[in-house]
């Protein structure tokens, strides 16, 4: 048996895992990235938690290959980190350097790349010819599986759907647009709604619960939170992100045709809260022959999907290149 190591890397932490040949992680470890400390530094710290690992469970000659899932923009086919705003990296040749690091191969993807692939050949996708994946969290973004392979599009931008243009919306995205369904519908663009009715004076329960000072600390959760305890402002944030959702989605499921779409990220913790509208606004809009062979479904792999997805699209990767 072969065993993979995935590498999922955020800006705040990096999740190192063993991923045997059937999907299965065999261990793990969790560790800060601290990309303040510089790009050598990081790529230090993933060397050393893949040789530790490794050796913890027994398998350092026994380690195939890396595959690494890391934010921004990817050149996957020349190992280039091509701009990463959340570790400041830019052009980064990251197969090539943690190669020289560990003597191993090395494979990189964007991340969510990497966890929607694992969600969708080992997670809540597993045994689905054609999944789209949706990740609701500090951002949206997307990515599409067919037949167990990951579509790109040219320079290997498909997938930012976070960035449509929603009727109606004005908020400020971070990438400089106005109205994108990600400055509405993410976790961050809920906590920002929150906010705004809560210094425009409006009732709701986060007030209480987040006087001025504490503001700060207000999280989607809580707005999940407020919602079970019937706050009203709480119950129109999600249910406004939840249609913004749904109708971003009947265009890419009339164009990619999935059978599955799996919500994962912050938006899978918020569970029927958002999936209800969302799934209510998707199917009235779709044509039949869509809305009748096309699901919704919640991530079930947890933090461990991009670890998964990561060491998996390596073995892949490097069966293709051997072959």
């Amino acid at each position: 048996m072969s065993f993979w190591i995935g590498i999922d890397v955020g800006g705040t932490n990096i999740v190192c895992g063993i991923v045997n040949e059937k999907g299965e992680v065999m261990d793990s470890m969790k560790k800060p990235t601290e990309a303040s400390l510089g790009t050598s530094s990081v790529l230090d710290k993933m060397a050393q938690m893949t040789v530790e690992l490794a050796a913890r469970a027994g398998l350092s000659d026994q380690i195939s290959g890396i595959g690494i899932g890391i934010p921004g923009l990817v050149d996957p086919w020349s190992g280039v980190a091509t701009y990463s705003a959340n570790l400041n990296w830019r052009d980064v040749p990251l197969s090539a350097e943690l190669s020289k690091r560990t003597s191993l191969p090395v494979y990189i993807d964007n991340d969510v790349r990497m966890y929607v692939y694992g969600e969708a050949v080992y997670g809540a996708g597993q045994g689905v010819d054609y999944v789209l994946g949706l990740t609701v969290g500090t951002g949206i973004a997307s990515a599409m599986v067919n037949r167990g392979h990951l579509h790109y599009g040219h320079l290997n931008l498909a997938g930012e759907i976070g960035h449509g243009p929603m009727d109606g919306e004005s908020a400020l995205c971070g990438c400089g647009f106005e109205g994108c369904l990600e400055a509405s519908a993410s976790a961050s663009g809920m906590v920002r709604e929150a906010k705004r009715y809560i210094n425009e004076g409006k009732e709701t329960i986060l007030a209480e619960w987040f006087p001025e000072e504490q503001l700060q600390h207000l999280s989607a959760a809580d707005i999940s939170k407020a919602m079970d305890a019937g706050d009203a402002v709480a119950t129109e944030i999600m249910n406004h992100a939840g249609v913004l959702l749904g109708k971003a989605l009947v265009p890419a499921v009339h164009i990619l045709s999935p059978e599955v779409i799996i919500i994962g990220g912050g938006g899978a913790n918020a569970g029927e809260r958002l999936l209800t509208p969302l799934r209510q606004t998707m199917m009235s809009r779709l044509l039949p022959d869509y809305r009748q062979h096309v699901s919704i479904r919640t991530a079930s792999l947890g933090d461990d999907a991009g670890v998964i997805g990561s060491a998996m699209q390596a073995k892949q990767r490097h069966e293709l290149n051997q072959s």
